[in-house]
């Protein structure tokens, strides 16, 4: 058997993750705290009592997400539970490190902290957004941005500097990409989705348009904190999401870590790579179950575990020891 962690992102957040498992276990309340004093925030209260709308903050979200992560991660190295190789969803790639021992939690909490307010104030509010695709193939989500930002043109709306921005920002698995960009193109995308064969467009209740040309200016400012975070070669593999490449040297994760904010995130590429390195069993280490979910569409029939609770982490030890 061997186990790949996964490592959820923004989105997954919800009003008391993480403390149902806080309360029972001294390793996951030793890395809340460790997390909280790392970035300056308070995320067992803010995970436990919101509100919902300061926890989907991006500069909270973030790590909190993190701390969540970290927590059931060290219950189940506790319980002697490691990965084979390990993948993160966009912000879950930090987890993945920490997972894989190439970062510690107290120089990855602050960081995560203001890449979220980075990635908040690359675009005013209001102007971008993301929308989930459901329905399409690859060719079909490419022609719907194609043809949304054209629609645009053709109705005289005047373009902002560099022109329309719309583009697929999550490959999530078959038959769900997520698109990123400004307000106006992903509202053309909603309105022309059937046309393209989409069962339905929606947009999502996000604060800003991750994973495309519209984060650059995050990715700028977030550049030179990368090259300063302390790294060591990953002790198991890493498959970064920008390109479902394996990274294990410091260099590499750097430079993941900086193109995976304004590029879209490979994930049914990263799980079909984590399988092609020998992984049978995937563990969503985190709040949430959405990895699990796109797990059986990427790979159906593949053993999976979403461990974000006391049940949950029971179930899947004696899962693993009855393998």
């Amino acid at each position: 058997m061997q186990v790949a962690f996964m490592f959820p992102g923004q989105g997954a957040q919800a009003v008391g993750m993480g403390q149902a498992l806080r309360a029972a276990e001294p390793a996951a309340r030793a890395a809340f705290d460790l997390a909280s004093e790392a970035c300056g925030l308070d995320l067992a209260r803010l995970c436990a009592d919101g509100p919902e709308s300061v926890l989907a903050e991006t500069e909270i979200t973030q790590p909190a997400i993190l701390a969540v992560s970290a927590a059931v991660l060290a219950v189940l190295r506790e319980r002697g539970v490691r990965p084979a190789a390990a993948a993160g969803l966009s912000l879950g790639e930090y987890g993945a490190l920490l997972a894989a021992g190439a970062a510690d939690l107290a120089d990855l909490a602050p960081l995560v902290r203001r890449r979220g307010r980075y990635m908040q104030e690359a675009v005013p509010l209001g102007t971008g957004g993301m929308a989930a695709v459901l329905g399409c193939d690859a060719a079909a989500v490419e022609a719907l941005c194609a043809a949304a930002k054209g629609a645009l043109a053709e109705g005289g709306e005047p373009a902002p500097a560099g022109g329309w921005v719309l583009a697929p920002a999550n490959w999530n698995c078959p038959g769900q990409v997520v698109l990123a960009g400004h307000l106006p193109a992903l509202r053309q995308a909603v309105a022309l989705g059937r046309g393209f064969g989409a069962r339905r467009v929606v947009l999502l209740p996000v604060s800003a348009p991750f994973h495309c040309e519209l984060m650059a200016p995050a990715a700028d400012r977030l550049a030179p904190e990368v090259a300063a975070l302390p790294l060591r070669p990953a002790d198991v593999p890493v498959v970064c999401n920008v390109d479902a490449e394996v990274v294990r040297e410091p260099a590499a994760v750097r430079a993941a870590l900086l193109r995976q904010v304004r590029r879209p995130v490979l994930w049914e590429a990263s799980v079909r790579r984590l399988a092609a390195l020998g992984c049978d069993t995937f563990v969503e280490v985190g709040p949430g179950q959405a990895l699990t979910g796109f797990l059986g569409r990427v790979l159906p029939g593949a053993r999976g575990f979403a461990v974000g609770d006391p049940d949950s982490l029971q179930r899947c030890l004696r899962e693993l020891d009855a393998a």
